[in-house]
């Protein structure tokens, strides 16, 4: 009966197309010798799979289902176990095959029996374990069941849930210590200026400027000093660092360079590039360096809004301050989704300009209290320009500026120089860690000896 493998599976088994071609001839050979027990017989067999196929679709079973991944989200190359229960919630009895729908990236999609064996209190459980390559958010499921009539007679296939989504985040890379953490202490945390009512052991006095409220007036120092001084109080804080996070499509696409995230067969697209995904990685290695070293975190884009605003996978897309482990979990959700915005092709007169005031006024209210890092794309002349000042708001400034052709960054990464920023070039070839170095290895000679001895070629690019 290879032949009856042709016909579809979504609404007859094959009994119940044999049962209905069987039918068919019976009722044409009840025509044909005119036997009323053969028109009886095709009638019978006519319409008991056609009731199959009713009772398949108006009693429906139902049921619930319950998916966690352990752990989530997951980073990348990392692997995540699906741990999967299924309980009818309604009435009905039976079995039915049911398989979990997945996205491409992750193979073959696992197919189970219902119940399971091992059904406990009227759950099946099933557990199977994904990886993905890539960063992203990827709905696992749903779980497409398929029901039959007692017969076997007729098959209805159909979800039984909505699927849940997975979230894989980048996978940080371990970076060398350097010296880019500037003014930090020893233990940790670093000293910034406040203003508060200080204790007399906790106290630091300034001559009196203009303005200065004379509640704040320290009189012993001004009997001493015989001018007016002011309270200045030194207090320990916690550490801060700045990180700008260029996400312009026109800063990262370049012709024949620009590619996709993940294939559109996944359901699942983000507008991305070799570059900005280096670029994101970076992003969050940095974090997780400085994070690890107790500092608060600021994120921000060019255009001094909030890094993550267009993230669909930032748990708090309008934060811009994260703190703790907590924060760092955060900011590595909010880089799973993460994508190149902005025209397709860049038109300067019709978006506004990135680097500047309002970003300035951000880095400005945060004056000096720790080092600015900017993982930028590729710049023009006059985005640099616009850039260079914002190094003096930092007490280090470090700018990575990821692009194809790091042969032609020269007058740009001059520009920041000048500025005040420690300024390295670099491709989506590069190692992470020789870009950390080289800041303090003498910026892009010692990247570039770095990246060649990678490749196995001798000599500076």
């Amino acid at each position: 009966m290879g032949w009856l493998d042709r016909f579809p599976k979504h609404m007859f088994s094959s009994r119940g197309w044999g049962l209905l071609g069987a039918g068919v001839l019976s009722l044409l050979a009840a025509q044909v010798l005119g036997r009323r027990d053969l028109l009886a017989l095709a009638l019978l067999l006519l319409v008991l799979p056609l009731l199959s196929l009713a009772g398949t679709r108006l009693l429906q079973p139902r049921f619930q289902v319950y998916r966690e991944f352990n752990p989530s989200p997951v980073e990348t190359s990392s692997t995540t176990t699906v741990r999967l229960a299924v309980a009818r919630t309604g009435p009905g009895t039976g079995h039915a095959l049911m398989d979990e729908q997945l996205p491409s990236r992750f193979g073959k999609s696992p197919v189970f029996r219902f119940p399971a064996r091992s059904a406990v209190a009227g759950a099946s459980r099933y557990e199977y374990q994904l990886r993905s390559a890539k960063r992203g958010q990827f709905l696992i499921g749903p779980v497409m069941a398929e029901f039959s009539d007692p017969f076997g007679l007729a098959v209805h296939r159909r979800a039984i849930d909505g699927g849940t989504v997975l979230t894989v985040t980048p996978a940080a890379v371990e970076l060398p210590v350097t010296g880019l953490a500037g003014a930090r202490g020893h233990d940790g945390v670093t000293a910034t200026r406040i203003r508060a009512n200080p204790s007399d052991d906790d106290v630091m006095t300034r001559e009196y400027r203009h303005g200065d409220p004379m509640r704040r007036v320290h009189w012993a120092a001004t009997a001493r000093h015989g001018s007016l001084m002011v309270r200045q109080e030194e207090s320990v804080t916690t550490p801060e660092a700045t990180i700008i996070l260029d996400q312009r499509f026109p800063a990262y696409s370049s012709g024949a360079g620009y590619v996709s995230g993940a294939d559109a067969a996944d359901g699942h697209e983000l507008v991305s590039s070799d570059t900005f995904e280096w670029a994101v990685t970076a992003a969050m290695s940095i974090s997780a360096h400085l994070g690890e070293r107790n500092y608060a975190l600021r994120c921000l884009d060019p255009a001094g809004e909030p890094a993550f605003l267009n993230s669909p996978s930032a748990p708090e897309p309008e934060a811009d301050e994260y703190v703790g482990a907590g924060g760092l979990q955060s900011i590595a959700e909010s880089l799973a989704a993460i994508q190149l915005t902005g025209p397709r092709r860049a038109a300067a007169d019709a978006e506004p300009q990135p680097f500047d005031d309002r970003l300035m006024d951000k880095l400005s209210a945060h004056r000096l209290r720790g080092p600015i890092l900017a993982i930028l794309g590729r710049l023009t002349a006059a985005e640099a320009r616009s850039l260079a000042p914002a190094a003096g708001f930092g007490a280090n400034a470090f700018a990575l500026v990821v692009t194809d052709r790091t042969a032609d960054t020269g007058p740009v990464l001059e520009i920041l120089r000048r500025g005040g920023w420690r300024a390295v070039a670099v491709s989506a070839a590069t190692p992470l860690p020789a870009a950390w170095s080289a800041f303090d290895q003498g910026g892009t000679p010692a990247l570039s000896a770095a990246t060649d001895v990678r490749r196995g070629a001798g000599g500076r690019r």
